[in-house]
This record gives C-alpha cells, sequence and structure tokens, in this order.
C-alpha cells in the first residue's frame, strides 16, 4: 500500500524550517550586532565624567564666601568621606544586585515587564544604578526608543571601563534631591545643614527616598509620604543585613531637624572681589568661562571676612546715602600683596562695575611720593630746600606756560624742605622736583613701582594727572611699607580642580625694586602728614586725622576737581581709597571732599584694633637727625621745633640752625669732604630751578 503524504504537512515543515533558519539569521545577526556593539564601546574607551559641579570661593581663613553656578548645587564628595548609612541605604533600595550585575539586572527587568503588562501600565522601574548614572550624567530624561539604546550603550561603556566604586560615587554625586541639589553632598547641606559626611542612619535613609520623587518623598513637601518611604528603605536595609531590627526602630523613631536652605546660598560677601576673582582665573590662569562656573573647582583667595565687613561697614556709615559718590577701596598685605578687603562701589546690586580695579582716575598729589623717591635717589633729601611761591613754568621748545597752583593758593613765598612740602602738599616744589629730573623720570620711576595705565610726559604729571587705578596704587605703596621689595596683587592663593589636584598656588616673589634705606627715608616722610610739627604756611594734610590715630601711619592724600584720594599704611598693612562721581563731575560739598579720608582712618583703626602696633624699622644705611623743619638745618636746643627726620647715610645735614641762637653761637661743625661737595650740589641745583 502506498503511503500518500498531506500537502498540507509538507507546507507546515516548509514554514517551520524556514522560521528556523530565519531565527538562526536573526539570532546570529542579533549576536553580531550586540558584539560589534561591545567592540564599539570598547574602543570608545571610558566616557569622559566631567559633570558639571559648583565652583567654591574660600576666604583665607577656609570659609565659603560664595560659589558659581547655574542655579544646580552640585559639590563631589568622594565615596570614602561619604557617611556609609547613603551608601547602604542607596543600594538597598534602588539596585540591590549593584555589585553582581554588569550594567543590567535581566532578572528585574523581566520582573518589571511582568509587572507592567499585569497593570496595563508602566508602574516598575528597572534601571540599576549604572543605567541611571549614565543617564544623569550623558542623556536627557525624554521618555524615547532612542534615549532608551543610547542609555544601554553608556551603560556598557561605563561597565567596561569603571570600577563598581567609582560608578557608585558618580551616580551618589549625580542624582538629583529635589531644590536644585544634585548629588549626597548638596541634598545633605540643604535639608540637614551639615555634610554628607555626617548624615546618621535616619537622615541617610530619609535622604534615599527622595530621588524616586523629589516632589513627593522630600519631606519639606510631605513629611507623611517621606515618613512612609522611609520605612520601606529601612526595612529592605534590614532585610539585606546591612542593619538590625532594633537600629531601623531607633532610626524610624528619630526627630529629624529639616534645614531647607543652602549654608551659602547668595554671594552676599564681597561680591566686587568675587568678580576680580573670577576676572584674574580666566586672564592670569587662562581658565574658560564653563570650567570657572561649572568646573568644580575650589578657589582659596586671600579675603579677609573681619576686614571685608569692616570695609564695607565703614562705606555705608560714611557715605551719605543721598549722594551718588562712589567708593573704591583696596586693602593689602604689603609683604606678600595679598588683597585682605576690597569695595569696589557703594551698591553692587546697583553697579557691578568695579572702580578698584576697573575705573582710571586722576591721583593727584598721592603720586608724589613716587617723584620725591626718584629724587632721593638723584640726590634730594628730606632736608632739600626750593622756593614755594606762585609760579609760571616757560619752556623753549614751544610748549604753553604752566602756572600750577597750591591748594587755596596759599604759599610759603619762600624756602621749604621737601619733607614739609610732602606734608603741606606742595604743588610748586614738586613740578619744581619733576622737571628738574626730567619729565620721564617720574614716568619710568611709576612703571618700578607696577603701574601700568599710561603716564603722559607733561609738567603737571608731578600733581597725578594721568590716571591710574586703586589697586595699583595699593601696591605701589606697599612697596614703601614692606622695604623695597617688589610686590603685585594677589587675590587667589590656590585653586583646585574637581579631583583636589593643585592646578594653581601662588609663588612669592623676592626682587629688590628700591632702595631699601631709601624706601624707609620716603616711608618716614611720609609720617609728617599726621606730624604737627610740619606745620608751615597751612596745616599738615592729616591733620585733621590725628586724634583718631591710635597708631603710626604713613600715607599721602590727594585731590583732584574730581577725584579725592587717600593711601596710607603701617607694616601690616597697607589701604588706599578713592573717591568721586562715576561720571568725572567736581566733588562740590565739604563732606564728600574728606570722605577717603574719614573711610580711611576708620577702616585702619578697626581693622587694626586686635593687631600689635608695629613701628617702622629703619635698615642699613640710614641715620637719624633732628632737624629743625623750617630750614633743614640741624636743631638746636633753642629751636622751638625739632623733629627726628631720617636719611641716606652721608646725606644728612651737617649746618646747625643758628636762628634761635640770640647771644648765643653755636660753634659750626667741621664738614667732611663729602658733605661739602653735597651741599655744594644742593646750592647749583637749587639755582636751576629759580623760576618766576
Amino acid at each position: 500500500m502506498e503511503l500518500m503524504t498531506d500537502p498540507r504537512f509538507k507546507n507546515a515543515i516548509k514554514y517551520v524550517r524556514a522560521f528556523l533558519f530565519v531565527s538562526l539569521i536573526g539570532m546570529s545577526l542579533v549576536l553580531i550586532l550586540f558584539i560589534s556593539v561591545l567592540i564599539y564601546a570598547k574602543v570608545q574607551g571610558p566616557p569622559p565624567l566631567a559633570v558639571p559641579q559648583s565652583t567654591l570661593f574660600y576666604s583665607d581663613d577656609g570659609t565659603i564666601i560664595g560659589e558659581s553656578h547655574t542655579g544646580e548645587k552640585r559639590y563631589w564628595m568622594s565615596l570614602e568621606k561619604m557617611s556609609p548609612s547613603i551608601i547602604d541605604a542607596t543600594i538597598s533600595i534602588e539596585d540591590k544586585s549593584f555589585y553582581e550585575h554588569h550594567g543590567f539586572d535581566y532578572k528585574r527587568i523581566a520582573g518589571a515587564v511582568i509587572a507592567d503588562i499585569k497593570a496595563m501600565a508602566k508602574v516598575q522601574g528597572a534601571s540599576t544604578i549604572s543605567q541611571q548614572f549614565a543617564r544623569n550624567v550623558f542623556l536627557e530624561h525624554e521618555k524615547t526608543w532612542k534615549r532608551k539604546l543610547l542609555e544601554a550603550y553608556y551603560t556598557l561603556r561605563l561597565e567596561m571601563n569603571y570600577s563598581k566604586r567609582e560608578i557608585l560615587e558618580g551616580y551618589l554625586n549625580t542624582i538629583y534631591y529635589g531644590n536644585g541639589a544634585y548629588g549626597v553632598q548638596a541634598a545633605s547641606q540643604y535639608y540637614f545643614g551639615k555634610d554628607a559626611t555626617e548624615l546618621s542612619l535616619a537622615e541617610a535613609s530619609m535622604l534615599a527616598g527622595i530621588p524616586k520623587g523629589p516632589n513627593i518623598y522630600s519631606p519639606l513637601q510631605s513629611l507623611e509620604k517621606a515618613k512612609i518611604r522611609q520605612s520601606i528603605i529601612l526595612n529592605s536595609m534590614q532585610k539585606d543585613g546591612y542593619i538590625t531590627k532594633a537600629d531601623a526602630k531607633k532610626a524610624l523613631n528619630e526627630k529629624l531637624i529639616f534645614i531647607g536652605k543652602y549654608p551659602h546660598a547668595r554671594v552676599e560677601i564681597a561680591p566686587y572681589f568675587q568678580d576680580a576673582v573670577k576676572y584674574t582665573l580666566k586672564t592670569k590662569l587662562g581658565l574658560d568661562e564653563r570650567l570657572i562656573t561649572l568646573g568644580g573647582l575650589k578657589v582659596y583667595t586671600t579675603l579677609n571676612i573681619p576686614q571685608q565687613k569692616i570695609a564695607e561697614k565703614t562705606v555705608a556709615n560714611t557715605v551719605s546715602k543721598d549722594s551718588d559718590i562712589q567708593v573704591g577701596l583696596v586693602s593689602m598685605n604689603p609683604k606678600n600683596g595679598e588683597v585682605k578687603a576690597m569695595i569696589g562701589g557703594t551698591n553692587y546690586e546697583e553697579s557691578s562695575f568695579n572702580r578698584a580695579v576697573q575705573a582710571v582716575r586722576q591721583p593727584g598729589s598721592t603720586i608724589k611720593p613716587l617723584l620725591y623717591y626718584a629724587a632721593l635717589e638723584q640726590g634730594f633729601t628730606p632736608a632739600t630746600l626750593m622756593r614755594s611761591e606762585l609760579t609760571t613754568f616757560r619752556f623753549d621748545d614751544g610748549h604753553a606756560n604752566y602756572t600750577p597752583h597750591n591748594f587755596n593758593n596759599h604759599y610759603a613765598n619762600g624756602e621749604i624742605t621737601m619733607a614739609q612740602a610732602l606734608a603741606l602738599s606742595d604743588n610748586i616744589y614738586a613740578v619744581k622736583t619733576h622737571l628738574f629730573l626730567g619729565e620721564e623720570t617720574l614716568v619710568n620711576s611709576i612703571k618700578r613701582f607696577g603701574i601700568t595705565t599710561k603716564m603722559a610726559q607733561v609738567p603737571s604729571l608731578a600733581l597725578g594727572t594721568s590716571g591710574v587705578r586703586v589697586i595699583e596704587m595699593a601696591n605701589a605703596y606697599s612697596m614703601f611699607a614692606n622695604g623695597g621689595k617688589k610686590v603685585s596683587p594677589v587675590l587667589i592663593k590656590r585653586v583646585e580642580n574637581s579631583k583636589g589636584e593643585v592646578i594653581y598656588e601662588q609663588q612669592s616673589e623676592d626682587e629688590e625694586v628700591l632702595k631699601p634705606n631709601l624706601a624707609f627715608v620716603m616711608t618716614q616722610m611720609m609720617t609728617g602728614m599726621f606730624d604737627k610739627k610740619l606745620n608751615g604756611y597751612t596745616s599738615v594734610t592729616g591733620s585733621t586725622l590725628m586724634n583718631q590715630m591710635s597708631r603710626a601711619y604713613a600715607g599721602k592724600s590727594g585731590t583732584t576737581e574730581s577725584d579725592s584720594w587717600m593711601i596710607g599704611f603701617t607694616p601690616q598693612l597697607v589701604t588706599s581709597v578713592w573717591t568721586g562721581f562715576d561720571q568725572g563731575k567736581p566733588i562740590d560739598l565739604v563732606a564728600e571732599k574728606s570722605y577717603a579720608k574719614n573711610i580711611w582712618i576708620h577702616f585702619m583703626e578697626d581693622a587694626l584694633k586686635k593687631e600689635p602696633k608695629k613701628k617702622f624699622k629703619a635698615p642699613k644705611g640710614v641715620v637719624g637727625v633732628k632737624i629743625n623743619p623750617a630750614n633743614g638745618k640741624i636743631a638746636t636746643k633753642n629751636c622751638p621745633v625739632s623733629r627726628l627726620t631720617y636719611f641716606a647715610s652721608g646725606t644728612e645735614p651737617t649746618e646747625y640752625c643758628t636762628e634761635h641762637l640770640f647771644h648765643e653761637k653755636q660753634p659750626p661743625k667741621e664738614k667732611s669732604q663729602k658733605n661739602r661737595k653735597h651741599d655744594s650740589h644742593k646750592t647749583w641745583y637749587k639755582k636751576i630751578l629759580e623760576w618766576s
């Protein structure tokens, strides 16, 4: 009997064979694709973990004074520093098999699929910590197949190239905890006002529940729901063996105190200073804006918070709220150039223009110490005499005549010493000195003092008619205060990157740019503005400040029609103050003209209140002589006024004052050949400077 095959059976076999063949090809393609993806992921190497992080700025004592971010608080903390409780709680509730899988928990994925099918909705997630970290760092949170595939790809790359601890650390530093807090450190500071290092089990279990739904499980949104979520986490930790039942019960019953704000939510301390620091990071260190803002840098600055607060308070108490006068103030340590306080204006919110470092204003008579230092190098001394009288300077090179004036048109109408000329701020003496030395001498001297703004070689330069910056003048006077050593303004001591590596550290300078003995002589001359012994045809310029001084200061004031300055120092601190109008209009009110001096003295007195009262130490190569301030000769017991004045050794006066001897005659002292030569030098250049 012949067996006949059913045609339908033959067709079924054919279809099965085709299906198996296609399935085999499909599986092969999938396997090839998977292997290709693995190879490509390996070739691509580790994905960069360039997570945006807040840059923090610190004062000189390590206090945070501000931060730079885009509204998201992100602070990186190493896994070793985190509380073990936050690590255990996170793993227990987010990814129990984190250390066993290779990025994907297939059992959990299958369970989630079944749960979703049963509920006919998306009810259970299956993302591992690795997947969530990949999403947080590299992707947006939109729900598309493309994002899912990219998430899987980046998860593979993470698992291939980073250890589990590195992935876990990254996750804990990037997961969102609500209220702008990204990472456990930011969350810990916001919710509990402490570092993540200090989190208790109760606090950690509360925090670990927030990422599931920050708007639902935040204790600040709903404490009831947050406690339910905390209970679930504690039970999970107990089942996983991280804690005991007693630990869980104790943590659940612990009363927690929630802060609900960041410890440094706003930039309230020294905003002008912080702007200057950011500018320095950009220009001096060459860092780009994004790295400065979101690079997770730690910038250790030179700011002294107590002195900064004194400066802000002093300005607020001195400048009338009805006045449009602006202020620029820089206070720095003359030994190393570290800026301790900075005021760039009276109101940062109204104007962020920093008048301490950006504005270029005429310094007036505060330029004279730089001129007279150059004169000391050319043989002048504090006792050098010149006539102070209304003088018109005429020139043979076609330049117009020049007639400078003293304040209120007061003149000695006779000879005065350089020491007295500085104390009284005599303009005639300054211009004569400037023209005798040559106009280029002062220009070069100003450059030696670190001032970079362009100077005009004109007779009026001696009276400060070319603009400078407040910070430059503080720096220039620092070279007098520190004995002639080069110094530059320092705002940043050290910068660390997000990994804690030092990428910049300030190096100290030890270069001598001024002669120490002449720097000291100049400093002593600058104490004269506060010494009534130097009163002459007018009072010394610091006479209104004397009663407020508790220690020795050296300094110089300066005024132009639209600028008012006061710069002064002790061995520990130099402070430069400018006041004026932004538009350069004249300062007419008497009270406004005194702002700079009043701000300076009140700041210095308060800033140095707890500091020892140090004197300026005389270096080698100087000698102190009591002279008659009126004529620069050695004072006798009959002179009504005598003042201890310092000279470079060998340049001190040798002639005694005979104006007050009456019937007594002081025997002349035999002059050395060197001193006779010096007196002769004084005579010939005095004659050259006789203008009418």
